[in-house]
């Protein structure tokens, strides 16, 4: 880390200028941020990452190893890139056709998670919570806080902003997130919304770090 910089970056990795790097962010092994790239403050960016010129990503983004980010993608604050997810910028590829200036815009929107070895198609739009599970191929945009899985992804249910499946609908339409008691609620077809919290608020503190692993919520709900 120079004494210049308020970022850190690893020896091995390369960073083009200029670009944009925001304070506390990390860049780890092997990884190389293109030219006119921008990254946000307090981001991770894993081994051997990509990050193309022209991709703008928010602050306090995760990516893990081996991911390419590139030109044509933006990224909001608080997203979660899993290791080796796919991201392309070009629907019909061919090695014979330049079709720089055609990039398709991809937007992963605020706090939208990509599972491992997910692949997302160009030009779709990930709303905010969204979960894309491991192994998933999004064809098509996903609204927020929709769980989306399999080959091509499909919606199978909702999402809270902790990353908890959501139960079905009480009475009152309501989904309570097991984890922060958080209400969500489809307000119209296809539109979920939290009661609790606006969608573009930070977490409260006291919410930040997780209760109860997965694997005992779960447990909780065969019971």
């Amino acid at each position: 880390m120079s004494q210049s910089q308020d970022y850190f970056v690893h020896e091995s990795a390369y960073i083009d200028e200029p670009c944009e790097i925001g304070p506390g962010t990390k860049i780890w092994h092997f990884s190389h941020v293109m030219s006119d790239a921008k990254i946000g403050a307090n981001c991770t960016l894993g081994q051997n990452v990509l990050v193309a010129s022209g991709v703008v990503i928010g602050n306090n983004v995760k990516v893990q190893n081996n991911v390419a980010i590139y030109s044509g993608v933006t990224i909001e604050d608080d997203v979660f890139l899993g290791p080796s997810c796919v991201l392309t910028n070009v629907t019909n590829p061919r090695a014979q056709i330049t079709r720089r200036g055609l990039y398709e815009q991809t937007v992963l929107r605020r706090g939208a998670t990509v599972g491992a070895n997910a692949t997302i198609t160009s030009g779709v739009e990930l709303g905010r919570y969204c979960f894309i599970g491991a192994g998933a191929v999004l064809t098509d945009s996903a609204a927020d806080y929709a769980l989306m899985l399999g080959v091509p992804a499909r919606r199978v249910g909702w999402i809270s902003r902790h990353g908890i499946p959501l139960p079905a609908p009480d009475a009152e339409g309501l989904m309570v997130c097991g984890e922060s008691d958080y209400r969500y609620r489809e307000v119209e077809p296809g539109v979920v919304r939290c009661l609790d919290l606006d969608e573009e608020a930070p977490l409260p503190d006291e919410q930040k770090v997780g209760k109860i692993s997965y694997a005992e919520l779960r447990q909780k709900e065969r019971r």
